[in-house]
């Protein structure tokens, strides 16, 4: 089925036409006749399945044309990242419609935002501390709002947007229809659409948190951080294979360490985006990365939802995510749109247990590959990876030298040191061998 038994605007088909869409993914052709026909629903998609047109063609074909000065239509998202991205695709559907789109965002000067906002909107997409600082200050009427789109609910949970959204939800019309898409469906999600949805049709074109079939998953154990940093090194050498990566970290620091390491070799290809950059200098690096004057993109976290970027070949998880969900998010940016991509682990003693989560929650075991022989196995030792011997916390209520503590199982209980010595004596055997 094409996009042309969906009943979609001459105007809206032509632009996908233009970027060379030509087939509905299952999340869309589910979506647009519930929400043409004004029903509340639920979508539960895995990411890169294509939620984002999912909702905003139908919104748009409602919105049809610019009206008025107040908007007709919310989304509302996690991150400022989404925002824009958000943005983007409503400027590619509406090539050839007349629709006037708004993103608010904190972190940026909110009186331009008010501006625009004031000059005259048909669609907004906000976060939800700014929308409501908007809405406080006088700039913002919602009474002509009939469509919502709460976009990346999980992650809106996550991050404590909670109070926001009911805020959100308070000042709206008590009559609109309500689109909720997610990536997992948590007891808090289920609570926020038990208490604003009515009626809602639940939407599931796969199961929570499943990896998208194209991506080739690897894993590499490795015995520390500097270890891990001159793997990477090693991996982005091959710049036939590694056309365009995202490397995703755990920490900023480790996103910074990368970038300060690595510069020196592909000082024109890095860019970086984490919560300590300045809003203007993280779109910079991600339009960079998108434009392909960027080969590699090193994010924390805060990149790991809703970017959408085409033909990205490799993914690597530098850290291991403390939530295992983040890793089907992480490895979601590549294999994309029916591509093929590869998503790469490297994974620490002390990571292991979070990465034996995360096979659970795929249903798989992620093969583990050999290191290269030319790795440099560091001895250094990060203040973060040093054994901690002095300082033991005590359980509160429990008597000191009482039934605090538990053995770990033996391959978690290993130092940074013990497993660098392992990797180089299985090394040291291989080539006997």
């Amino acid at each position: 089925m094409g996009f042309q038994e969906l009943n979609i605007s001459k105007q809206i088909l032509r632009a996908l036409e233009d970027v060379g869409f030509e087939e509905p993914t299952p999340i869309q052709k589910e979506v647009f006749p519930l929400s043409r026909a004004g029903k509340d629903v639920i979508g539960i998609a895995q990411t890169g399945t294509g939620k984002t047109l999912a909702y905003l063609i139908p919104m748009l074909m409602k919105l049809h044309y610019a009206q008025g000065l107040v908007p007709r239509a919310l989304v509302v998202v996690p991150t400022r990242e989404l925002v824009v991205q958000v943005c983007e695709s409503v400027e590619l559907l509406t090539e050839y419609m007349d629709i006037r789109c708004v993103g608010v965002y904190g972190g940026t000067n909110i009186r331009t935002q008010q501006d625009r906002v004031f000059d005259g909107v048909d669609l907004l997409v906000a976060t939800p501390g700014r929308f409501m600082d908007i809405y406080y200050n006088g700039i913002l009427r919602t009474k002509l709002i009939k469509t919502v789109v709460v976009d990346e609910a999980d992650r809106l949970m996550d991050l404590g947007f909670l109070p926001q959204l009911k805020s959100i939800f308070e000042v709206l019309p008590e009559r609109h229809q309500t689109l909720l898409f997610s990536a997992t469906f948590s007891e808090a999600v289920a609570k926020l659409a038990e208490d604003f949805l009515v009626n809602p049709v639940r939407v599931e074109v796969a199961r929570q948190a499943t990896p998208v079939e194209e991506v080739t998953q690897e894993r590499y154990d490795v015995p520390n951080i500097m270890t891990k940093i001159n793997l990477l090194k090693t991996l982005l050498e091959d710049k036939d294979n590694f056309r365009k990566v995202m490397v995703f970290t755990e920490t900023k620091r480790n996103a910074d360490r990368i970038v300060e390491r690595l510069a020196d070799y592909w000082q024109g290809e890095l860019s970086v985006i984490h919560s300590n950059k300045a809003q203007n200098t993280r779109l910079k690096a991600l339009r960079a990365f998108k434009e392909g004057d960027s080969r590699i993109l090193v994010a924390s976290d805060v990149a790991a939802r809703g970017i959408d970027v085409q033909d990205v070949t490799h993914v690597i998880n530098f850290d291991i995510p403390s939530m295992a969900e983040e890793y089907v998010h992480r490895i979601g940016r590549t294999a994309r749109a029916g591509k093929e991509g590869v998503a790469i682990s490297f994974v620490s003693a002390s990571e292991e247990e979070r990465f034996d989560e995360i096979e659970r929650l795929i249903g798989q075991q992620v093969p583990v590959l050999e290191l290269p022989d030319d790795l440099e196995i560091s001895d250094v030792l990060l203040d973060e990876e040093k054994v901690q011997t002095n300082n033991i916390v005590y359980q509160r209520g429990v008597p000191r030298g009482g039934g605090a503590f538990h053995d770990k199982k033996a391959k978690n209980a290993k130092t940074a040191e013990d497993n660098r010595r392992a990797v180089l004596a299985k090394r040291k055997g291989k080539k006997r061998r």
